[in-house]
């Protein structure tokens, strides 16, 4: 804040100030005045009432209020809000009038209420607006007095007017990037002016792109960053380097991923040995050779910390020349590896590992259909083609199919969970319009290689920990006791008396009811349970161990291309194969591994919320195609105000509770809901009938109509 601001913020505390007043109170210039007021109502730092200006809720004070409580609001609706806690305390719920103006994202000061409507709970008004956000996406909208105004995505029923200049070409139901340019008391006193043009919320697209600008998606790489990525054009390995590494270029190494994959990061191969053991090698793109600490690749791979998977695009977190180009593991060409080779004993148990630096060629793109066609081969099935694409690694098929089942069995014996969930799979076609939803399966090569992934990664952090080195870990840490009494209420609901033998169970414990009730009616509120009972996981300094897989160590390795985190310890690991002491890795990566954990957990939640809520505008402009259509679906979650339920294709829609109940609907621990006129009851899980009612691409909503049967 620049010296006049703060004389200006310091004046108008005193007494409400009209321009003119400034001027004669702080004796400067007219014309910078003019413009620095104006630029201080932009930001929030100045409101204008009745002529004059008085302290907006965002003054930019670092420093908290006396008796408040640094937070930042998350979610915003026309009547309230809730702000969470900046020291992880939980959330605090505010009234609409105690709002005062505040935005989602808002860095706010929140003053608690010594007497919340409910005992107990918390509840505050936003005293203070520190640092706020502007930058919103939304969609067109008429204001109650017929001019244009806009919605901002997420606030619903929340309003505020458009400025004109900027809004030419711009029609109701079209999607916006907009900035807020002026901040007032409340939220119908702020203005914004358009600075982005999407097109029609109709198209799910569109939407798409407004979600990525609300939520700051980092687009475009920066020149520089570009300039440093473009000395990779058609690049090759060095001949130099190569010669220092370990040479396995003669070994059958090949890839596996989904038919469509360009970022190529991960490898494998397969050795029986002659006492019955394996040696299976994981060979990883070695990114760290081409992103060095401090350089612009390094910097935005930072930043941005994860590819984003959205629909049938991707927002790389590295540029293509080094994602799709040297660093992808493309068939038939050398590049340069980071390979964590591991000995297995015959019962498939892990004796040993090392890593190292290799040269590799890959002979071949495997793909997950096709393996899974080789290992199970229907009866009849022609596979001449796919033996010949494959000829060079075929041997090695059914060895990795044999490896593969007794890690499962490992796996399961030592309680690791296997909680049933659906992935969709969008079908978009030329014009951008999803066109089909089907459920992505998952066949036998998709878990062999995701065992062997997540066997190295087992390696690196053990690695990690022994040497104790800073590392960034993938941590899971177990479910809290208050998680588990929902739990066990669910389980109840479900008529299971599940008793555990302390208050956090164990894996296996968990596991045998994820097991026994497979495939059963209940499997749904069972398996969704457990799931919600669960902690995210997340990356830390710390090794805390990965409750749901049941492993001391864990860490991500296997993807440098599209993960910060594997790149980052990729980075440590190249440190330890030098020779570099413990104590000196201490000193140059102790705050970069804090940082590195810090940044990529929270661009992880950023990247799987707009993964998720496109994939509801895609399922919406499909459904939408769909109205009226019947079909039988599953109820998937239950609320007082109605019901969800999935379909086949995973698409979920929402059954209101006046549908269903004539009488005030009762609901059991989110389980079940009962009509007590009637008698009638729907569970978790059990199969309805309905009728699309309604699809809202812009809402990403779908509305169904129950139909009684």
């Amino acid at each position: 804040m620049t010296p006049l601001q703060k004389s200006i913020l310091s004046a108008v505390k005193r007494r409400p100030m009209t321009l003119r007043e400034l001027q004669n109170n702080l004796q400067v210039d007219n014309s910078r005045l003019r413009t620095t007021v104006s630029a201080m109502v932009a930001t929030g730092e100045l409101s204008l009432r009745n002529g004059t200006y008085v302290p907006g809720f965002a003054t930019y004070q670092n420093e908290a209020t006396p008796n408040t409580i640094p937070c930042t609001l998350v979610k915003l609706a026309a009547r309230f809000g809730f702000a969470s806690r900046d020291d992880g305390q939980g959330d605090i719920f505010i009234p609409g009038r105690a709002l005062h103006g505040a935005m989602p994202q808002d860095k706010i000061n929140v003053k608690l209420f010594e007497h919340p409507r409910v005992e107990g709970s918390s509840e505050g008004e936003v005293v203070e607006v520190t640092v706020p956000n502007n930058r919103f996406a939304g969609t067109v909208c008429l204001m109650d007095d017929g001019r244009m105004g806009v919605e901002p995505d997420g606030c619903r029923d929340v309003k505020f007017l458009l400025a004109k200049q900027g809004s030419e070409g711009v029609h109701l139901g079209d999607k916006v990037g907009i900035q807020i340019t002026h901040r007032g008391p409340r939220h119908s006193d702020h203005r914004a002016a358009v600075v982005e043009k999407f097109g029609s919320s109709d198209r799910a697209s569109e939407c798409a792109k407004a979600i990525l600008y609300g939520r700051n998606a980092r687009l475009e790489f920066p020149p520089e960053v570009l300039a440093e990525a473009h000395a990779y054009d058609d690049a090759t390995i060095d001949p130099t380097e190569a010669a220092r590494r370990m040479d396995l270029r003669g070994i059958p190494i090949f890839t596996i991923d989904s038919a469509e994959t360009k970022d190529i990061d991960d490898a494998i191969s397969l050795q029986k040995l002659e006492d019955g053991g394996y040696e299976l090698g994981v060979h990883i793109a070695d990114v760290s050779h081409y992103v060095r600490p401090g350089s612009a690749l390094d910097n935005e791979a930072f930043e941005r910390a994860t590819s984003i998977y959205y629909a049938d695009k991707v927002i790389p977190m590295l540029p293509t020349q080094l994602s799709n180009g040297i660093c992808s593991l493309n068939p038939n060409e050398e590049r340069l590896a980071f390979s964590c080779l591991m000995r297995l004993d015959a019962k498939g148990e892990i004796h040993g590992y090392h890593f190292v630096k290799t040269v590799i060629r890959s002979r071949v793109k495997g793909v997950y259909k096709e393996i899974n066609a080789l290992l199970e081969p229907e009866e009849g099935a022609d596979l001449t083609e796919l033996k010949e694409k494959y000829a060079e690694v075929l041997e090695q098929l059914p060895v990795m199919d044999e490896l593969y089942r007794k890690r499962l069995e490992l796996r399961r014996k030592r309680g690791a969970m296997e909680i049933e969930s659906d992935e969709a799979k969008l079908i978009i076609n030329e014009e951008g319009r999803c066109v089909d939803i089907v459920k992505r399966g998952r066949g036998t090569s998709e878990c062999m290689i995701e065992e062997f992934m997540l066997l190295a990664n087992q390696c690196a952090a053990n690695a990690g920990r022994t040497n104790k080195v800073p590392f960034v870990y993938r941590v899971h840490e177990a479910p809290d006791a208050e998680k588990m009494e929902k739990l066990s209420a669910t389980l109840l609901a479900c008529g299971l008396n599940a008793k555990f033998k302390n208050p956090i169970p164990t894996q296996l414990e968990l596991a045998a009811l994820l097991d026994e009730t497979r495939g059963q009616p209940i499997q749904t509120p069972v398996h969704t349970g457990i799931l919600r009972s669960m902690q995210k996981a997340r990356y830390a300094p710390q090794p805390l161990g990965h409750y749901g897989l049941v492993l001391a160590d864990y860490a991500h390795f296997t993807s440098p291309i599209r993960r910060y985190p594997d790149l980052a310890i990729h980075r440590i690991l190249s440190e330890m194969l030098l020779g570099v002491s413990a104590d000196r890795i201490g000193r140059d990566f102790q705050e970069f591994a804090q940082r590195a954990s810090e940044q990529s957990s929270k661009k992880e939640v950023d990247a799987v919320r707009i993964e998720r809520d496109v994939e509801d505008l895609y399922k919406a402009e499909y459904m939408h195609e769909h109205l009226g259509e019947v079909y039988t679906g599953t109820v998937a979650g239950i609320t007082p105000r109605g019901v969800f339920v999935e379909l086949e294709n995973t698409v979920e829609g929402f059954v209101p509770a006046a549908q269903l109940c004539k009488g005030e609907a009762q609901v059991v621990d989110g389980v079940s809901m009962l009509d007590p006129l009637t008698g009638r009851s729907w569970m978790l899980g059990t199969s309805m009938k309905i009728r699309v009612a309604a699809a809202d691409v812009a809402l990403g909503r779908i509305d169904f109509e129950y139909m009684v049967e």
